[in-house]
């Protein structure tokens, strides 16, 4: 249960971001440059000795989200000149902590209320300005305390940056081990940090492409259970799967509508693919693409009314955008090279791909029009782009040849290009897709 203690919206911090870089030679990586804000994160005062615990974890997750998207730049605790029981009893020496280089600082209290459950109050100050920005407070359990550290973590990216967060989220991923010719690929599920790891499936079939349903708790993905290759939908509460249903041919691709409430995907028959969408609830299918090409890889608008692809209609891999009742047809890529896994931003504004040039796999992103591309990593080999909730940031997968084996990896990356991080995972990982905001 969230409760709100007190919100004061006083005053701004203008934050400003790196423009979009424009359209560069083909191939070119271009990254966004910048300077992170410093912000100074206390441990949180506990009014009692069974909350000193908490008082230093949940600062220590804020600590990590902020400064992992490479926005912020947390001060060294050591410069800190006032305790957390002194931030408490006597309020915030603004001038004390201007002199550590912070522009904002965050605060906290750990009680207990009537109920004996956890109450835990942050508060974001403008350090110059000297005012409160924010004043939160959340009662929970104490083993709830890694999301309230992330919730709180998504107030003060939100009210600094004018973005929403995107650390309330979890990623499922593909997780790998093994020789090449024989590799073990199991669904798995992770905070966006990489906390609270598990395997969703037990390694006995091959299962790929991984995705959420906006409201988090169901996926969808293929796998070859029995042998043949299907879409299935699980239930991350209970553990139910379910196939789809028995289509002729071979289907693969899903993704779901941003309601939840249709799938797309792709049927592979008589050597032609194309794109079909299915009602969950009716399983009514309706075919949405009719050609002699190869039509793959749909990813819907974030109002459900059109549908990016993947298609070889036009003599090569190439991206094109239809309205779901498929008019409207458009090509939006005309680079050299094969472009491929195109997925909607949930903001609408960009379409993220994957690009095959010269040898080389490269993560881009372009304008639904088809104007500003821009290539943000590339690899020897880069694949399965997934936006994060916010639509600012996005997690894929690399792969280095490793001698008889292979070495896949999930990371992520601002759309600038800038502050590219691998995500730690027990085992290589590859496939992720990233949540919606968790309810």
């Amino acid at each position: 249960m969230k409760q709100t203690f007190f919100l004061s919206l006083i005053t701004l911090i203008c934050f400003a971001f790196p423009a979009y870089a424009q359209s560069m030679p083909e191939a070119t990586i271009q990254r966004g440059t910048f300077q992170p804000l410093p912000i100074a994160i206390s441990n949180f005062h506990a009014d009692s000795p069974d909350g000193e615990e908490l008082a230093r974890s949940i600062p220590g997750i804020i600590t990590a989200d902020l400064s992992g998207s490479g926005l912020f730049r947390p001060i060294n605790p050591n410069a800190f000149a006032q305790s957390p029981a002194s931030i408490a009893k006597e309020g915030v020496r603004f001038p004390e902590w201007r002199a550590t280089g912070a522009e904002s600082m965050v605060s906290g209290l750990i009680t207990k209320d009537a109920q004996g459950r956890t109450r835990v109050e942050f508060r974001l100050w403008d350090v110059l300005s000297q005012k409160q920005l924010i004043g939160t407070a959340y009662t929970t359990t104490p083993e709830n305390w890694r999301r309230i550290s992330h919730i709180i973590a998504d107030e003060v990216y939100k009210r600094l940056t004018g973005e929403d967060g995107y650390f309330d989220t979890r990623i499922v991923y593909v997780s790998e081990n093994g020789p090449a010719n024989k590799r073990v690929k199991r669904l798995a599920i992770m905070d966006q940090d990489g906390a609270n790891h598990k395997y969703l499936t037990d390694g006995s079939y091959l299962v790929l492409t991984p995705r959420f349903s906006p409201e988090t708790q169901r996926l969808t993905y293929l796998s070859y259970q029995g042998g043949a290759p299907r879409v299935y939908l699980y239930d991350i509460n209970t553990g139910r799967h379910e196939v789809l249903g028995n289509f002729p041919g071979m289907t693969f691709a899903p993704r779901f509508s941003p309601d939840g409430k249709k799938l797309i995907f792709s049927i592979a028959k008589d050597g032609n693919t194309d794109i079909f969408e299915m009602d969950l609830r009716s399983r009514k299918t309706s075919r949405l693409t009719s050609n002699s090409a190869i039509d793959t890889a749909p990813s819907y608008s974030p109002d459900g009314k059109q549908v990016v692809f993947e298609s070889d209609r036009g003599g090569s891999q190439q991206l094109y955008v239809m309205n779901l009742d498929g008019s409207g047809l458009k090509r939006i890529t005309f680079g050299q090279g094969r472009y491929a896994g195109p997925v909607w931003s949930p903001r609408g504004d960009l379409i993220a791909f994957t690009r095959m040039y010269q040898g080389k796999f490269y993560i881009g992103v372009i304008r639904p029009d088809g104007s500003g591309e821009r290539l943000i990593t590339n690899a020897w080999h880069v694949e399965g782009p997934s936006w994060a909730p916010n639509g600012r940031v996005l997690t894929y997968f690399k792969e280095a040849p490793h001698g008889n084996s292979r070495s896949a990896h999930v990371y992520t990356i601002d759309i600038t290009g800038y502050n590219e991080r691998q995500l730690q995972t027990p085992q290589d990982g590859s496939d992720p897709a990233w949540s919606p905001l968790n309810p």
